[in-house]
Parts: structure tokens; C-alpha cells; sequence
């Protein structure tokens, strides 16, 4: 039996009495329409109307507290088979119109799991189907797509081609619009055209050249995701160099390290940046780091006061020539050095080749949608790999990028997406939590955005549902990878529902294997089925078959896999759930789970956010439950009270929700912020207990 809501429900989610029982009544009515409660299809009806109900009244549009009360009643009582309740479906239409219902049209597929398996089982019919979708420049055509040695780990993609993939990124007229971009403190929008990137981009190549440094030598860049960054990318590769991203975020030690492994021969910076209010000084990390030669973008004014001997503003280093002719390369040359996040040790330096960003640019045409008309905003630099996810992306789908350089947490980041017209808004969970947490986007017009794409760690439902609900209800492509692979292994789609914090695919020409013990289980560690253009097949610091193969169990056909170290769920209908790395896997009385798992139940008005850990204190192998916790009041950092609380709390809720042997909490730790090992991404259990080895090393 459904709950009824009254008028006294609706009034404590902040709606006036009169306007709470006119709303309690027509939610009523609509329950007694859909009465089939425990029905997969009637709930998710019932949703639909109670939804437009929401949407229609002022009174609810913005009340957040309301959406999330009716969605849990559209789906109260629903049947673990039938996967978590949408909160989004497409319609017939869309998904005719969608480039996946033209691929299925033109494959004569009548399905999409019949499209899927064909991606899978025909790999290199599908990848020849994209890159001649995708309208991929060579200079002189492979011999085939794939040349699958004796060594399954060590395939050659595009055999005897010639091509330089930054060419893929300029086939769109030369007057359409490749970059929207603003700056925190100002409210206008500077516009690049494809024409204007191109000679951008040129004048960088042609700059290069002058600089004497040889073609395949290394370029670092360090500094945010600006025009002039993406035309230093571009103009890298296509000089026949190879870009080295380093996050602008990085301590001087840390972009030394970095420039190190990667033999960097030059390094192009700002010199400062405008973030929070505060001026963040870059090109002085480089000066501290001893790094290599230094080309300086001023943030104001023609050129930078201050340069060591040696290093160049600018404008004196762009060419005075604005043409250039792309240097042809072999499909596995490297473009861009990529690093992991590396928490335990040197991090791991991957590079991209020119067949990568193949893999980047299918699967935002396929999985994002990503049409000539949209607009891409994902709060991101060429320090991780959405950057230059970002670029081909956008450009080799001939749409436009919208690029922020400021708080992405507060409301002038917001308004600069709707003033942009962006269509697809790409987010991790950690941005959206603090838009909730402090309403900072609510009443925006997002009316343009038609989806938005989740990344970098696992979201919680309540977190994705109020993203959806900030633009009226637009479907979360969630988007899992890795720079190892050159895009995501599984993620969703807009032909699919879309459920809060769920999956629904892998990605269109990969294939995975969930294994427990070694054996084929719905809940366990995900391994890939290979190959796949995107994958590496080297390292520039370890070795790839090392990091990736060796010790990995055989796949259920006796075919060889690749490991990746996340775990996932498989739910109900189709449905997964990502449950965070392998490494974050807790076992506690005997009972396995994961962090992330842990952490969807602790909820509390005073948290912003948390990470449960597993230590052993005394080394016994018995482990107990600790969590670190962010309070959303940093004056109650040292409360012991609350420590108090949330230990009572937690261990409630975990009893309630999960598992009555998880619920012992050994201890709460107040944090001022979590350590994060990139763009929204939490350090691992591993880094969290040597910090608490230490703090109780010295209690």
C-alpha cells in the first residue's frame, strides 16, 4: 500500500498551508489513477505526473525537499528486479532522432542491445563504422583497422596510416563558433571561431618550429582551460609534438616530478589566474620548480613583468605566420602524456596517441549525443584527461566548447552556463554537493541544457536527482573510465531511462567482465574485455602488461582481460552501480562491501561530506569502521559533540540500511576537507588509513 501524503507533508517542505492542500489533493487523485503500486511501468507513470506537477507550481519548482519526497513515493515499495526508479525517459522521437537511432536505422539493428553486441562482436566493422561517421582526416589510409599480433595486449590500430588527428578537429566552417568562454569577475563571453582557433593554433606550430625544438619532443602545459590553451594543445600536435598535461593544481615538487618523467622540453603557463577571489600564481610554481624552458601568458595586458633569462611572454613566442601544415605521423605516435593521480607512489605517465582521441570523440557522439549544434561545458584543465576529452569531444563532432576560468562552485559559474546556451553540462559529484548543499544554482535558466554527464567518482542518487532537477528534469549521462582508456568502459545514453546515480551500458565497443573470486558474479571487481582503440599499450614509467595483465584471471570464454580495479553491481533491469575502487573495498565481521556503499547511508544535516575507511588497529586483521567527515559548519571542526552524534547516527543508520555487523563505528574524524587525488576524486583507503595511523600515533 502506498503512504498517503497530506497537506501536513507538503507544508513541511516549505509550502504554505492553502497552496499545501490543494497540492496534497491532486497528489492524492493522481496515486488513485496509478494505483498499481508495486507496477514497474505504473510507478514510473505516476512519476511522470507527479514530476509535472512539481514543475508547474511555483510553489514546488524550486523546493527540492518536495521533488525528492515524490520520487521516493512514485517508486516506494519497487521491486529490486526492476532496477532503481527512472527519473527520466526518453521518448520515441528522441531516440529516432539521436545519433544512436540513426546508427541503429543505418545498421538496420532493430534494438539497442542488438547494437551493442554488434559493437562488440564485429569490433573492427564498429570502429570503421565511427571513424568514417566521425569524418576522421587521414593522410594516407590504413590497410585495415585492426592488426591483432600473436599477443592480444599489443594490437596495431590503423596499420600503414598516415594522419595527424588534430586535423579532425577543423572541418567545421571556418565562421562557426569553436569556444564560448568567460572569466570569473566579468559578466561577458569571448567567442573563437574555428577559423580563428585554426590560425591560433598555427601561429603556436609555427612557434615551435622557431624555438629550434625537434618534432616527437615534449611540450608541458600548466595553466587552466583557456582559448589560448586550447589552441597551444592543438598547435602542439600538430607540429607533430606531444603535449604533456600537468593540473595547474600541482606544487611545485609535483610539476618537477611530472615534467621529469616526461623529459619536458618546455613548459607554456600563466603567470597568475583569477579563482574564489583570489589571484592563484602559476608561473612562479614553475620558476620554484626548476622547471624547463617557459613560454608566459599574461592575465592582463600585453606582457608579463617578470621572466627568468631563458623564458618567453607570449606574444613574442607566436608566430607571425598563421598557416601551417600538419606534420603526418603514424596512428601510434604519441600526442599527450597523461599522468594518474599517483596516491602511493610516482604516478603512472599514459600516453595518448593519434588513435585515442578516436575513442573520446565516439563516445560523446554516441553516448553524450554530441551533435554540431551543441554546446560542451565540463569544468576540467590539460592536467586530466577530460581536457582533452573535452577538445575532441567537441571539436571533432564540429560542436562549440564553453570554457570558465574561475569558481565553478558559485552562481557566476551558473550564470555563465545559461548566457553560454550550453547543452551538455558535464559535472562530478563533488560540484553538484556543493550546489546543494548550498542552493547556489537554483532559479537559473538551464532551460537549453538537454543533458547533463556525471564523472570522476561514484554520485549518490539524492546528488544526481537534484542535478536533473536544477534543469527541469534532463537526463545524467554517467561516465566511468579512465586516461588509460581514452574515454569511458561504462556509462549511459539518451536512448535509455535514466535512474539516479545508475548506469546502463558499457561503452559501445568494450565489453567487461564482472568477477568475484576469480568467477562471474552480479557484484564484484570489473575487468575488460579488450581491445579496444583507447586502450594503452604502454607506459611511459612501468610496464603497461604489468599495471594491467599480469595475474588476471581468464574471462568466462577463456578470453583474456584487462584489469581495471573498480568494482561494480549489476541491478535490476540492465541497470549498474559503480561502487568505487577496488582498493576501498571494506570487510568488516566478515561482511564485504565498499566505501562508497557506506557512504550513500550517512546522512546528516551537519555533513557535507565523508569517506568510511577500514583500519586495524592493533594488527590483528580485525577491522573497524572509521569515517572521516567534512561538517558543513567549519566552527564545529574540534566539536566532540558532534563527533558524538554522527557515531550514534551513523551506526543507526548503517544497522537500518545495510548490514546490522557494519554497524559498529570506531571513530569519526572532523576534517576540514577531504584530500583528493584529482578533480573530484577522493584519495583512497589506503592514504586515509596511514593518515590515521598517525593521528593515532600521536593521541
Amino acid at each position: 500500500m502506498r503512504p498517503t501524503i497530506r497537506p501536513a507533508d507538503v507544508e513541511s517542505w516549505g509550502v504554505p498551508r492553502k497552496p499545501a492542500e490543494a497540492l496534497a489533493a491532486r497528489i492524492e487523485a493522481a496515486s488513485q489513477r496509478h494505483a498499481g503500486s508495486f507496477d514497474a511501468r505504473e510507478q514510473e507513470r505516476f512519476w511522470v505526473q507527479l514530476r509535472a506537477l512539481l514543475l508547474a507550481n511555483p510553489e514546488t519548482r524550486w523546493r527540492f525537499a518536495a521533488h525528492l519526497a515524490l520520487y521516493r513515493l512514485a517508486y516506494d515499495g519497487r521491486e529490486p528486479g526492476d532496477g532503481p526508479g527512472p527519473a527520466w525517459m526518453p521518448s520515441k522521437a528522441g531516440v529516432r532522432s539521436s545519433n544512436i537511432g540513426k546508427l541503429m536505422a543505418a545498421r538496420r539493428l532493430g534494438s539497442f542491445a542488438n547494437l551493442q553486441e554488434w559493437s562488440i562482436d564485429r569490433r573492427e566493422e564498429f570502429w570503421s563504422t565511427m571513424i568514417r561517421t566521425l569524418g576522421i582526416v587521414f593522410r594516407k589510409k590504413p590497410t585495415g583497422i585492426l592488426k591483432q599480433p600473436l599477443d592480444p595486449r599489443h594490437p596495431e590500430w590503423l596499420p600503414g596510416a598516415r594522419m595527424n588527428i588534430a586535423e579532425s578537429c577543423f572541418r567545421a566552417g571556418a565562421n562557426k563558433t569553436a569556444i564560448l568562454s568567460g572569466l570569473e569577475g566579468s559578466d561577458s563571453i569571448r567567442k573563437m571561431t574555428y577559423g580563428d582557433l585554426r590560425r591560433l593554433s598555427a601561429r603556436v606550430a609555427n612557434g615551435l618550429d622557431e624555438l629550434g625544438l625537434d618534432r616527437g619532443e615534449k611540450i608541458a602545459l600548466f595553466l587552466p582551460m583557456t582559448p589560448e590553451a586550447v589552441a597551444a594543445y592543438l598547435g602542439i600536435v600538430l607540429s607533430g609534438r606531444c603535449v604533456v598535461g600537468i593540473a595547474d593544481a600541482a606544487a611545485p615538487p609535483e610539476f618537477r616530478k611530472r615534467a621529469r618523467i616526461a623529459d619536458a622540453r618546455a613548459v607554456i603557463t600563466v603567470d597568475t589566474y583569477l579563482r574564489d577571489g583570489k589571484q592563484h600564481a602559476i608561473y612562479s610554481k614553475v620558476v620554484d620548480g626548476n622547471g624547463p624552458r617557459a613560454i608566459v601568458i599574461p592575465r592582463a595586458g600585453p606582457r608579463t613583468p617578470f621572466l627568468r633569462d631563458g623564458d618567453t611572454a607570449w606574444t613574442d613566442f607566436l608566430s607571425d605566420r598563421d598557416a601551417y601544415e600538419a606534420v603526418s605521423c603514424r596512428p601510434g605516435d604519441h600526442t599527450n602524456i597523461l599522468f594518474s593521480s599517483g596516491t602511493t607512489k610516482d604516478p603512472k605517465a599514459i600516453p595518448w596517441t593519434h588513435t585515442t582521441p578516436i575513442k573520446s570523440a565516439a563516445d560523446a557522439y554516441l553516448h553524450q549525443d554530441i551533435r554540431p549544434r551543441d554546446v560542451l561545458a565540463w569544468p576540467t584543465s590539460f592536467g586530466w584527461m577530460m581536457g582533452p576529452w573535452l577538445t575532441y569531444a567537441s571539436f571533432v563532432n564540429e560542436a562549440t566548447m564553453a570554457l570558465y576560468v574561475g569558481a565553478t562552485t558559485a552562481r557566476p559559474f551558473g550564470e555563465f552556463v545559461a548566457r553560454a546556451g550550453v547543452t551538455m553540462l558535464g559535472v562530478v559529484p563533488k560540484l553538484v554537493r556543493s550546489w546543494k548543499a548550498d542552493r547556489t544554482m537554483e532559479g537559473l535558466d538551464w532551460h537549453r541544457i538537454r543533458l547533463f554527464s556525471s564523472t570522476a567518482e561514484p554520485s549518490t542518487p539524492d546528488e544526481m536527482l537534484y542535478l536533473m532537477f536544477l534543469a527541469g528534469y534532463r537526463p545524467i549521462v554517467e561516465y566511468c573510465g579512465g586516461t588509460e582508456i581514452g574515454g569511458g568502459y561504462i556509462t549511459g545514453s539518451v536512448v535509455q531511462p535514466c535512474a539516479p546515480s545508475a548506469f546502463t551500458t558499457p561503452a559501445f565497443g568494450l565489453d567487461f567482465e564482472i568477477l568475484d573470486e576469480g568467477r562471474p558474479a552480479a557484484r564484484g571487481e570489473l575487468f575488460l574485455v579488450p581491445p579496444s582503440i583507447g586502450l594503452s599499450t604502454e607506459l611511459l614509467n612501468y610496464d603497461n602488461d604489468e599495471e594491467y595483465f599480469d595475474g588476471v584471471p581468464k574471462g568466462r570464454h577463456a578470453e583474456g582481460l584487462r584489469r581495471h580495479g573498480d568494482q561494480l553491481e549489476r541491478l535490476g533491469d540492465g541497470y549498474y552501480r559503480h561502487l568505487g575502487r577496488i582498493d576501498d573495498m571494506i570487510n568488516i565481521n566478515g561482511v564485504k562491501t565498499s566505501s562508497e556503499e557506506i557512504r550513500s547511508v550517512l546522512k546528516n544535516d551537519n555533513v557535507y561530506d565523508s569517506k568510511p575507511i577500514a583500519v586495524d588497529l592493533d594488527g590483528s586483521g580485525q577491522h573497524r569502521l572509521v569515517v572521516y567527515v567534512v561538517p558543513r559548519d567549519p566552527r564545529l571542526l574540534g566539536s566532540d559533540t558532534l563527533r558524538a552524534e554522527l557515531r550514534r547516527e551513523f551506526q543507526r543508520s548503517i544497522k537500518e540500511n545495510l548490514n546490522p555487523l557494519l554497524a559498529h563505528v570506531e571513530d569519526v574524524v572532523l576534517v576540514s576537507e577531504l584530500p583528493q587525488a584529482g578533480p573530484g576524486k577522493t584519495r583512497t583507503m589506503k592514504e586515509l588509513r596511514n593518515d590515521y595511523a598517525a593521528r593515532t600515533a600521536h593521541a
